[in-house]
């Protein structure tokens, strides 16, 4: 028996590619160092199905242990996921502490939460791991530091392994999320009778998406070439192109094998993209495992009920290829289905806007209104729902107004009396004598 290591950072990586799986090393080494570990060696081999006892055969565990010894490490990572025996058998043969795919990425959401409720789902989705892992090798689950997997700790209750004490806290976590959520569920509610569109960012973590997210808002959140650089989902409101108002929510980052712990504990925040009106997925364009990634995030979408919402690949990082310019490409409905941009230099900007206004509003066509000098209101009125080509006063002390207008605004013109409108720009002649 022994205790918890007080560091974990001098790390050995351990990568077993089984019969059907496509995991991948260099994401290992990207996940390790992100949750601030050292990786030192790289253990890696082929087997048909994981070994019941220790994941590995007995020759990679002795090659394992004597990897640990010549680099004096303190961790283990796996790139898989073990079971509680096989972490079990694992640590007693090592004597160091191990922790698979599930326990990093736990790990990393605990380092990088920071909001009230990005810190309870993380302690959510961490009593859940554990819970299944309660006879493990050493004495203590409520250490606040001290090796990967486990920063953070589980909270500040100081849990013993006593797995009463334990459910208690994920009963009290719990009830503090259900009244976060409801307090979440009436901003959307507002939203919905402000009539704002909800804009989701989505993908893969480490995809561009809160560069863009402060490209587009002015906003500061913090981004960084490295995998889940941001947790807690973010809102702000975002006028695009000057005509159509829009909140931008910019959500967590996908990965291969999201754990279910955390997918269940973020479902209140991922219902920010399952109840967007539109979804822009984030795609890096310079990943070679880009096909793998498109998938990856279309399995998270239909796994939190997102697959049915419209969306636009948004192709980033432009700025990491040679000879591929910001262009779009529209489906076989020509809706606008895919955007080549850079979120860092701002090429194809102007494709994203167009794209929003379009799947949002609709066509946009060009209209001519005559107002009278009575109908200041409705001259104010149209510069907040339309765009302005032109405003000049008229004869008669009103205004001649060209505008664009999108389809779904229309009605409220309609509507309204005293108000004509014409269908296209040449008919301006034809409008002005009737």
């Amino acid at each position: 028996m022994f205790d918890r290591p007080g560091s974990g950072e001098r790390t050995v990586l351990v990568h077993v590619q089984t019969t059907g799986d496509s995991e991948d090393l260099g994401e290992l080494r990207e996940l390790a160092i992100s949750a601030g570990a050292l990786p030192l060696a790289v253990i890696s081999g082929k087997r048909q199905k994981p070994d019941s006892r220790y994941y590995i055969g007995t020759g990679k565990l002795e090659e394992l242990s004597l990897a640990i010894a010549e680099h004096q490490a303190e961790l283990v990572l796996f790139n898989n996921m073990l079971t509680p025996s096989q972490e079990r058998n694992l640590e007693k043969a090592l004597s160091v502490r191990v922790v698979d795919r599930t326990g990093l990425i736990l790990d990393i959401f605990a380092q990088r939460a920071r909001t009230f409720e990005g810190k309870l789902q993380v302690e959510l989705a961490q009593l859940r791991h554990m819970s299944t892992r309660l006879v493990r090798g050493w004495t203590h689950l409520e250490r606040q530091k001290g090796g990967i997997g486990l920063r953070g700790g589980p909270g500040e209750t100081q849990l013993e392994t006593d797995r009463r004490l334990l459910e208690n806290r994920i009963r009290m976590i719990q009830k503090r999320l259900e009244k976060v959520e409801q307090q979440r569920e009436q901003g959307r509610n507002a939203r919905k009778r402000a009539d704002v569109p909800v804009v989701g960012l989505v993908g893969y973590t480490n995809a561009g998406k809160s560069t863009l997210f402060n490209r587009l808002t002015q906003s500061d959140v913090y981004a960084a070439d490295q995998l889940f650089a941001t947790l807690d989902p973010t809102l702000r409101r975002y006028q695009v192109a000057g005509q159509l108002l829009v909140v931008l929510a910019d959500t967590v980052g996908f990965i291969r094998h999201l754990p279910h712990e955390l997918v269940a504990a973020f479902r209140s925040t991922l219902s920010e993209a399952s109840d967007a009106d539109l979804l822009l997925h984030m795609i890096d364009a310079s990943d070679e495992r880009i096909d793998d990634t498109i998938a990856q995030v279309e399995e998270v979408l239909g796994e939190i009920g997102a697959s049915q919402i419209p969306r636009i690949q948004i192709y980033n990082k432009l700025d990491l290829l040679e000879n591929v310019h910001p262009h779009l490409e529209r489906d076989e409905h020509g809706q606008i289905a895919k955007i080549w941009l850079s979120s860092i230099s701002g090429e194809g900007m102007d494709f994203l806007d167009q794209a929003i206004i379009e799947r949002l509003s609709g066509e946009i066509k060009r209209h001519v209104i005559h107002l009278s000098s009575s109908e200041g209101a409705l001259h104010a009125r149209l510069y907040e729902i339309a765009k302005v080509l032109n405003d000049e006063a008229n004869e008669n002390g009103g205004w001649t107004m060209q505008i664009e207008l999108a389809t779904k605004d229309e009605r409220q013109l309609r509507e309204l009396d005293r108000i004509w409108i014409a269908d296209r720009v040449e008919n301006w002649e034809a409008a002005e004598s009737k």
